[in-house]
């Protein structure tokens, strides 16, 4: 049986945030609780942003794309299939074409026929597109190959990347990746887009210095206008919000706010029935990264790139439509992957003991979506979790998508693996929370056991037991509207600067089923002083202590509106007991 849930408390620093006085007293505690001691920090103005000192290749990919568009070359961005790479490709051609470039295009993978990055195959599409220079975003760092034929064929290539590197590094012409050994950028968990940010801001100042705006006529592109693409990318991208990110993450959730975005992102917000007005990084995480990630999953990333792109705000609609369209096909596959992978947790929940890693793989599995059925088992079993389908109907070759947990840096695992068994995993890359892999299905039973042992070996002896991190119990007084219209405004939240957290003892005052698999609640505090609504997803009523009982729960404070009517809501994210 999966082990209980155990709850640790925050600590929280015995001080004062500087220049934070007139904070509320619960929002103080929060901040305090992840690390902010001074106002500053959660101050999020955009001249507060990291400068790109030793931020290595910026200036040399600056001056390649300044070259580029100086001499009317064509410009060939590739991107990724993924809403990180969606919107950093969108960025960079907007962004281009600002700068005066005439000569732009974008070329994403599809896939099924090509896998990530810039593969030798995409450089031959490339030849097609008689690029003269070739900018890679969200992706390259791994590409030795492809950099290798583009050169010989004349291209300049220029890699905009955030994912950690191998060993040897593709010969391009310029590198930039914060994540690349001995650079010296502050922030290394900036997005792909984040990247691409950079780039072009380096790329506006050096043309600003050379006069180049003024001499021929072109308004001085204002790069933080393209904050509302960069907030996107970093949000979908499930990267550390630190404070660097949370600045660029606010600036275009204020953009959106304001309806100052893209068409294509204002139209994700209406196909998603999610009011634009009110958007926060949970917004674009659960509706609109979805919608867009869909493309890539499914189909092809252009149609997402193509919506980013356009100005034209009845287009972006049709192409939303599509968008969510393909989305719904997501979910119904998804749900027929799931239904297997529930009987296995079924399955899973009679063991005393849970194997360290869960090793998961169908023949009619699609691979588009088994990153997503990965993090669902995940998030039940507390254990790494892979999941496999075939890469296409007729290869000897399945791919795999893998999420961690914390403590495990599954790229770590799989570079170990790699080294200890040579020729094993055909190709591999990712992050320390999610990688993905491709290797022969022959060798998917002795890739389990590689990966199980390297597993153990990284945790060196710690078990596996699942740990919720929350912010403590809060007053009755603070259970209130406005508490959580403070929490809400206090974000932008996200990975590393976690949404806010609570657990507490309620007695439960009625529960009901709503849909086919969310629960209803009325919960009291212990005091007997307040009734409030609380809503638990996923959850059944049956998994709750029965009426007039006392429950422990960990809960979220949020925003209810119904029919014109605010209202404060626990959402329910953990039954303790």
């Amino acid at each position: 049986m999966v082990s209980s849930i155990q709850v640790i408390r925050r600590d929280i620093p015995d001080q004062d945030i500087k220049g934070g006085e007139r904070l509320h007293h619960l929002i103080q505690r929060i901040y305090l609780g992840r690390g902010v001691n001074d106002l500053r920090q959660v101050d999020y103005r955009f001249t507060h942003l990291y400068r790109p000192t030793g931020f290595q290749g910026l200036s040399q990919a600056a001056e390649l794309i300044i070259s580029a568009i100086r001499k009317q070359q064509r410009i060939v961005v590739v991107g990724d299939f993924d809403a990180d790479g969606a919107t950093s490709a969108a960025l960079m051609i907007r962004g281009l074409k600002q700068m005066g470039a005439l000569h732009t295009s974008f070329l994403v993978p599809n896939r099924f026929e090509y896998g990530y990055g810039l593969t030798t195959e995409l450089v031959d599409e490339l030849v097609k597109f008689k690029a003269d220079l070739v900018i890679t975003v969200d992706n390259g760092i791994s590409s030795f190959n492809g950099v290798k034929k583009a050169k010989s064929l004349g291209m300049n290539v220029i890699i905009t990347d955030h994912h950690l590197p191998p060993d040897e590094l593709p010969p391009a012409d310029a590198i930039v990746n914060p994540n690349c050994h001995h650079d010296e950028f502050p922030s290394k968990a900036l997005a792909g887009v984040g990247v691409a940010f950079y780039v072009l801001a380096a790329v506006r100042g050096q043309l600003r210095d050379a006069g180049y705006f003024s001499a021929n006529g072109i308004s001085e592109p204002n790069v933080s206008r393209l904050f509302d693409l960069v907030a996107l990318g970093t949000v979908a991208d499930l990267v550390p919000l630190d404070e660097n990110n949370r600045i660029m993450v606010e600036g275009g959730l204020r953009l959106i706010r304001q309806g100052q975005c893209v068409p294509g992102i204002s139209a994700l917000f209406a196909v998603a029935g999610i009011k634009q007005q009110e958007a926060d990084s949970n917004a674009l995480a659960f509706y609109v990264a979805p919608r867009l990630n869909a493309a890539g999953r499914l189909e092809d990333m252009s149609i997402g790139i193509n919506l980013l792109l356009t100005d034209d705000p009845v287009e972006a609609k049709e192409l939303a439509a599509q968008l969510h369209d393909i989305n719904q096909q997501r979910k119904h596959i998804q749900q027929d992957m799931q239904t297997f992978a529930d009987s296995v947790v079924d399955e899973l929940k009679q063991k005393s003991d849970l194997p360290d890693v869960i090793c998961l793989y169908h023949k009619n599995w699609h691979q588009g979506v088994v990153g997503l059925l990965a993090s669902k088992v995940k998030e039940y079993t507390h254990r790494p979790v892979v999941a496999f389908a075939h890469e296409h109907q007729g290869s000897e070759f399945i791919k795999g998508s893998l999420r961690s947990i914390k403590g495990i840096h599954i790229r770590d695992v799989l570079v170990a693996v790699d080294v200890r068994n040579p020729g094993l995993i055909k190709k591999f890359g990712g992050h320390a929370m999610a990688a993905g892999l491709t290797l022969k299905k022959t060798n998917l039973q002795l890739f389990q056991q590689a990966f199980s042992e390297q597993v153990k070996h990284q945790l060196a002896g710690q078990t596996l037991e699942r740990k919720v991190v929350t912010d403590g119990s809060v007053d009755s007084s603070d259970l209130s509207l406005h508490t959580a219209e403070l929490i809400r405004q206090a974000g932008p939240w996200g990975q590393a600067f976690e949404e806010p957290l609570f657990d507490d003892w309620f007695i439960i005052k009625q529960k009901r089923l709503i849909g086919e698999q969310h629960c209803k609640l009325v919960l009291q505090t212990t005091d007997q002083s307040k009734q409030i609504d609380a809503i638990a997803f996923g959850f059944h009523p049956s998994q709750f202590a029965e009426e007039s009982r006392q429950t422990h729960v960990c809960y979220q404070l949020m925003v209810n509106e119904f029919r014109q009517r605010r209202r404060l809501q626990l959402k329910i994210e953990h039954i303790i007991k």
